[in-house]
């Protein structure tokens, strides 16, 4: 089990922001919890309940996240040889992403008119430019 010790966490304490003010969880436990995401794969709502409220974690690590103290734990984490652990890839579980109908080879309601001539048509709806991204 992918869970870290007090005096573990005493290696890797500073790379965390100072808890202020009225805390109700401590860093320790969020990243142990973290940690248990990491390691089973579970949705946020799915921590067992020993942990706490999944919803204060969940903010806790995305405020982490944002501001890279995710990124430094890690590091410190892999440096000290604690806990390896090494994210290479993000995937999507297809049954989140939507797709237009007529990517799903659904039938369609009815064939497009062909015109007559372009000037019925009108002045084109958009413009497409490509673009190069430059290089650095």
């Amino acid at each position: 089990m992918m869970e870290i010790s007090e005096a573990q966490f005493k290696q890797i304490e500073h790379c965390l922001p100072r808890q202020r003010g009225n805390v109700s969880m401590s860093n320790l436990n969020v990243l142990n919890a973290i940690l248990y995401v990491a390691e089973h794969g579970c949705k946020w709502r799915g921590l067992p309940e020993r942990f706490g409220n999944w919803h204060t974690i969940y903010t806790r690590m995305n405020r982490w996240s944002k501001s890279g103290v995710l990124d430094r734990v890690f590091e410190q984490l892999q440096q000290s040889q604690i806990v390896r652990i090494r994210i290479e890839a993000v995937s999507l579980d297809s049954t989140i992403v939507k797709v237009h109908p007529d990517g799903t080879g659904a039938l369609k309601k009815k064939a497009a008119k062909a015109l007559a001539s372009l000037e019925e048509a009108g002045p084109p709806r958009f413009i497409w430019l490509p673009r190069m991204l430059e290089r650095q």
